[in-house]
């Protein structure tokens, strides 16, 4: 198998877990969040910083790579893992959600579906084959089939017809797979927010016997104990020797609630472009590093972080490169995010190794907050 995954440890307080996953390009330790380098590259980040906070696997995106460079590239290159110089363990997403959310005009057949780039607005083609092939090609150790995420708000009828049309895709992309043997194909359970449809796609897809069961269509505009409800009842409910892995989502609480709710892998964009935009995480809530009470502030965006940022520069300085629209303020700002998020599911590691993730989300929260925007400084939940 392509890759294997242990439990090694129990949360006795609820469905979390502390695993490993073995891939052909290192272990990999869960609870883990993967830091997203769509076009083969995490912005801001080169491989080196990724390595030096911690970062296991990342995540690119067969869409975005598909239209540039184009796979036949990055094969002939020798597989994305020498394309883009990182050594340890990648995801491909198969770019359906890309396909649905990115594409001006789109037209959904059994076949699969017609698109226009957003680059270039020429016609391209993506079957559930195609999809596989480009992943393939790609040569990440774990790949998506491909599958249609539903909006939300959507009706019932327009979600179940979308699930039965998944699972047939899905075994589509099972035959189509052709490097079982350093790939793992991963299936994605959909069913918007209706619990029987959401039940109806674990059935299937365990029937078809996947070698690890991602969970989509959330974080797509619903509100979060909607999310949490959904999360709550599907995760427990797919293999207990199988990885699961939560697919867009990555706000702080999110991986504290998703793990606790079972899940052992998740990915989002959040920590990159909020750290672009001027915002940072802390051990006491969120900071907007822009504002103007850091301009004379010359503590560490986060006084009880280690990372290299905090180490070296203070809010002041960071709060200068932003303003005068210098590189090296979003790097930093991005260093620390991504450290965060580590440095947050290294802890939720060890907490369930200890047996003790309920003491440890409580404390999460009486200094972090609920995650609705209080800043650093303020009270607690």
């Amino acid at each position: 198998m392509a890759v294997r995954f242990t439990v090694i440890k129990r949360c006795s307080s609820s469905h979390a877990r502390r695993g490993r996953l073995h891939t052909p390009h290192g272990t990999v330790e869960t609870p883990v969040f993967m830091p997203v380098g769509t076009q083969a590259s995490v912005k801001a980040m080169n491989p080196h910083e990724l390595l030096e906070i911690g970062a296991e696997m990342v995540l690119s995106n067969t869409y975005h790579l598909f239209l540039r460079p184009g796979h036949e590239l990055v094969e002939a290159a020798g597989g994305l893992h020498r394309f883009m110089q990182w050594p340890r363990a990648i995801l491909t997403d198969s770019g359906g959600f890309q396909v649905f959310s990115l594409s001006p005009l789109r037209r959904i057949r059994e076949e699969g579906v017609s698109f226009r780039s957003h680059i270039s607005g020429e016609t391209f083609f993506l079957s559930p084959e195609k999809a596989v092939e480009i992943q393939n090609a790609l040569g990440a150790d774990v790949i998506m089939a491909f599958d249609e995420c539903p909006p939300y708000p959507a009706e019932r009828e327009y979600v179940a017809e979308s699930l039965e049309r998944t699972l047939r895709w899905a075994e589509r992309c099972r035959a189509a797979h052709r490097r079982p043997e350093d790939q793992a194909l991963f299936a994605i359970v959909q069913g918007g927010m209706e619990l029987d449809l959401r039940q109806r796609a674990v059935d299937r897809l365990v029937e078809m016997d996947f070698p690890g069961y991602a969970i989509g269509g959330l974080s797509v505009g619903e509100p979060k104990e909607l999310m949490y409800e959904i999360l709550e009842f599907t995760a427990p409910r797919l293999p207990w020797d199988k990885p699961r892995y939560l697919m867009g989502v990555g706000a702080p609480e999110d991986l504290v609630e998703g793990v606790w709710r079972g899940v052992d892998m998740f990915d989002c964009v959040l920590p990159t472009r909020i750290a672009r935009n001027g915002t940072v995480w802390t051990k006491r809530g969120k900071l907007v590093i822009r504002n103007a009470a850091c301009a004379w502030d010359f503590r560490p965006l986060d006084p009880e972080c280690d990372c290299y940022a905090c180490r070296h520069f203070t809010r002041a300085y960071i709060r200068h490169l932003l303003k005068a629209g210098e590189i090296l303020g979003l790097r930093l700002t991005t260093y620390h995010n991504l450290y965060f998020l580590t440095r947050l599911m290294r802890d939720i590691r060890t907490a369930i190794e200890e047996d003790r993730l309920a003491e440890f989300r409580n404390e999460f929260y009486r200094a972090f907050g609920n995650g609705n925007g209080r800043e650093d400084g303020e009270g607690g939940r």
